[in-house]
């Protein structure tokens, strides 16, 4: 009995149509630059950056590169860029800012998910998603402090669209 059931799983799931891609990165309302209203962040102002630009953008070859710079009220500039597949497929970022290695899905055109990781350790897993507009990216950025967890939320307004 447990033959056959195993042999009508297999037929099934050999003959079911394989999922289509949930996004072509080219087509995503993500593809832009992006600037952060600090005031939409959960911090007193002193704690804010000044600024925040982040760019998302389709590389010829299908993956997705992140490229962001932040300005401190300091005025430090700390950057980070990466070119990852879309598949979950963990990949190097280069620059200043605490990430040394991401993995990113893209579910639906409008939604980006990312894990960041900073020397080994996990340290938040960001939802980006476009309003229906395309003017408006809301960051939903989840980690943990002290043991609990936490979620922020942060606005970014479309600054241009780069192709």
């Amino acid at each position: 009995m447990n033959v056959m059931l195993a042999a009508l799983l297999f037929a099934a799931l050999a003959t079911a149509p394989a999922p289509a891609s949930a996004a072509v990165p080219a087509d995503s309302p993500l593809v832009g630059q992006w600037l952060l209203d600090v005031d939409s962040l959960p911090m007193p102002p002193e704690a804010r950056p000044k600024r925040v630009d982040l760019v998302f953008a389709a590389t010829p070859d299908g993956r997705w590169n992140e490229r962001v710079r932040i300005v401190g009220q300091d005025d430090k500039i700390m950057h980070a860029e990466s070119t990852l597949s879309l598949d979950g497929t963990p990949g190097r970022a280069s620059g200043t800012y605490w990430v040394d290695v991401l993995a990113a899905k893209m579910p639906a055109p409008n939604v980006l998910v990312m894990q960041f990781v900073y020397e080994g350790i996990p340290r938040s897993t960001r939802v980006y998603s476009v309003s229906a507009d395309g003017n408006v990216m809301t960051e939903t950025e989840s980690y943990f402090k002290d043991g609990t967890p936490v979620l922020r939320t942060a606005l970014f307004k479309r600054a241009g669209r780069t192709r």
